[in-house]
């Protein structure tokens, strides 16, 4: 098996489309045409990895955050990034990140978080913007089907938990042929006024040369009708973050030990405490001050996050409760999805978790 086969199912699992526009996700180092050894999921690409990659003989490294996250004008080995990239080059290990391509995932690093605490009722805390287009075309009737089921096969039609979408109105089309032409109906200079199916359907933008060819290859005109627009709706299975329920509301207190416990967090900063239960949960993996404010507006009562700094618990306005529970430990158990995941697709493989703890940060 080569390695890119492999970094196809990881692209099922996270589209790298999907990725924030800041990230650097993908294959980082090596090359895609190598055999594939083993891969060796983990957190963080460093050179401890490295070196378990080497005695587990893996080739392939698939990692939570990218090792690269700015381009290297010079590989001398003078930091860790330099040094991890220049033993996995010498030892022919690539490097594969996924980090906000899975963020952003609806089963990914956040419906993760949301399982190990049991939520319920859980949804997009901040849903992706500008990441759906429409395609129209038009057709005759007894090539709508055909041209449907193409569209529907190339990933069009998918709306929230419903798919094969369309919508299907009937009109009249006219058009007339130059000495060029070669027409479906009719011939060259003869005016065509003929019954036609008009067929709507919405993608997500990073399917758009697959879904115009699958257009091309289905319809039977010469010159295929079609027309893209861009979408102001939010993609609602796409985005950062994600609020769920308590399947029973919980005292504060015994709520964030509750957490502790689950996310194996060696301790929690938080705000205040605003002496009412808490039910409603957002919680977003890593980084995320940016999103209080729309914690605070799905009405959240409590958010579990990371990286807070002294001021944002501020934020909290006395309106939720702000809880700070590690980078690493909101994100813990992403490797394990990701091994999971690549078990099940590719059989009779060897896929390893890391064992390894690349968290940075140590508590007394």
């Amino acid at each position: 098996m080569k390695i890119k086969e492999i970094l196809s199912v990881l692209e099922e699992m996270a589209p790298l489309a999907y990725a924030e526009d800041f990230d650097n996700v993908g294959l980082l180092v090596g090359n895609l045409n190598d055999e594939a050894t083993g891969v060796l999921v983990c957190h963080d690409a460093l050179e401890n990895i490295i070196d378990e990659a080497i005695a587990k003989k893996c080739n392939l490294i698939v990692c939570f955050h990218p090792i690269l996250f700015s381009g290297l004008k010079k590989i001398t080995g003078k930091n860790y990034v330099e040094r991890t990239v220049i033993k996995a080059i010498k030892n022919d290990i690539a490097i594969y990140a996924v980090h906000t391509a899975l963020d952003n995932h609806q089963y990914g690093v956040n419906k993760i978080f949301c399982d190990a605490l049991g939520l319920i009722n859980t949804k997009v805390l901040i849903p992706k913007q500008n990441f759906i287009r429409k395609l129209v075309t038009f057709t005759i009737p007894e090539n709508a089907e055909k041209v449907r089921n193409a569209l529907f096969e190339a990933g069009a039609g998918n709306i929230g938990n419903y798919e094969d979408c369309s919508f299907n109105s009937k009109g009249i089309g006219t058009f007339m042929g130059n000495e060029n032409s070669d027409p479906q109906l009719g011939e060259r200079f003869e005016f065509v006024q003929t019954d036609e199916i008009k067929i709507e359907v919405t993608f997500e933008k990073h399917l758009e040369n697959k879904i115009l060819k699958a257009l091309f290859q289905s319809h039977v005109y010469e010159e295929v009708a079609y027309e893209i627009y861009e979408l102001q709706n939010q993609h609602q299975n796409i985005g950062l973050g994600m609020i769920g329920e308590l399947t029973q509301p919980m005292q504060e207190k015994d709520f964030l030990l509750f957490v502790k416990e689950k996310m194996q967090a060696d301790g929690i900063r938080h705000s205040n405490f605003l002496g009412k239960k808490i039910k409603k949960i957002a919680v977003l993996g890593g980084a995320g001050s940016f999103a209080i404010k729309n914690a605070i507006q799905a009405g959240a009562d409590a958010y579990l996050t990371a990286d807070l700094k002294y001021h944002e618990f501020y934020q909290a306005e006395n309106q939720l409760l702000l809880a700070d529970i590690g980078h690493f430990e909101s994100e813990r158990y992403t490797k394990n999805y990701i091994v999971e995941y690549l078990r099940k697709k590719i059989l009779n493989f060897a896929v390893i978790l890391s064992e390894e703890n690349s968290n940075p940060v140590k508590y007394l």
